[in-house]
């Protein structure tokens, strides 16, 4: 993985007056500050605590570019300070709904030996939004959350081993923990949203529909197997398979899950430096 990416999670404390005890707190209070969505969680002891979700930050400089055009499924030519390079794209998907001639992009800058490109594309500017496009961010953003204990659907797994194979594939992560069956979970990036609703992929995967199918398999070998999407943008409330695009891999998710193998899909959203681990919406399949 090229760059260096940090994962952060704080709580912080704040004195309350003690009439604020007396008042009843209904739900979630949501407050933002520089991007970052904090959970107002609790209060006691005239103590408010606040707790930031798990997410990712850039180290290192960013700045923004204009997208020329695509040359290789993993570079693409970006007009920055008025000269056109040549950057990496680290997203092998099709991407054209987002990266299109003229779209404003975020650009990392990356020093290292025996690279051609000194950029990496990140993100760009969609209807008002930043979207990230760097498909390597879910992975890694879902290992820190699995620490964190923010997916309550992996709740009781200490251990968090990443990129185990098993039979013919290799998996994001094996899950363990007392007293549960192990758990092969694998992550997948999702910046397809139309409409309000989420689809992957963008463009055929055979290696995608492999992979769910292999995870039935572990199923009747005594794993627990989840397919989790992250959809790296906060604009969708329904996740469902591209079947127009790649119906079978539309047949492989649904086949697997009728079998008992779980899917689950989260959104996350972009700041241009951080990708938020944002709310779980809903599977259609």
């Amino acid at each position: 993985m090229r760059g260096k990416w940090v994962a952060q999670q704080f709580h912080f404390r704040y004195p309350l007056p003690s009439r604020f005890l007396l008042e009843k707190i209904v739900g979630v209070c949501m407050k933002m500050r520089d991007g970052i969505r904090f959970k107002l969680n609790s209060v006691s002891n005239s103590r408010l605590w606040i707790r930031l979700p798990t997410f990712f930050e850039i180290e290192g400089n960013t700045l923004e570019g204009v997208f020329r055009k695509r040359l290789t499924r993993f570079s693409a030519k970006v007009e920055v300070g008025g000269k056109i390079v040549e950057c990496f794209l680290p997203n092998p998907g099709r991407l054209s709904e987002l990266l299109f001639h003229g779209a404003k992009v975020i650009l990392k800058e990356v020093f290292a030996s025996g690279r051609k490109t000194l950029y990496d594309i990140v993100g760009v500017y969609h209807g008002g939004t930043m979207v990230s496009v760097d498909s390597r961010l879910p992975n890694r953003l879902v290992y820190e959350a699995l620490k964190n204990g923010d997916l309550p659907e992996f709740a009781g797994y200490k251990e968090v081993k990443p990129e185990q194979r098993y039979g013919c594939a290799k998996f994001d992560f094996l899950l363990e923990g007392l007293g549960l069956k192990p758990c092969l979970l694998e992550v997948k990036s999702c910046t397809l949203v139309r409409d309000g609703i989420a689809m992957f992929p963008d463009a055929p995967t055979e290696r995608g529909a492999r992979h769910v199918l292999e995870l039935v398999k572990a199923l009747r070998d005594g794993y627990r197997a989840a397919v989790l999407f992250v959809v790296q943008g906060d604009d969708a409330h329904v996740f469902k398979p591209n079947d127009d695009l790649d119906p079978k891999f539309g047949r492989a998710l649904r086949t697997a899950a009728k079998d008992g193998v779980e899917v689950y899909a989260y959104s996350a959203s972009f700041t241009g430096r951080r990708l938020v681990l944002g709310e779980k919406i809903g599977v259609v399949l």
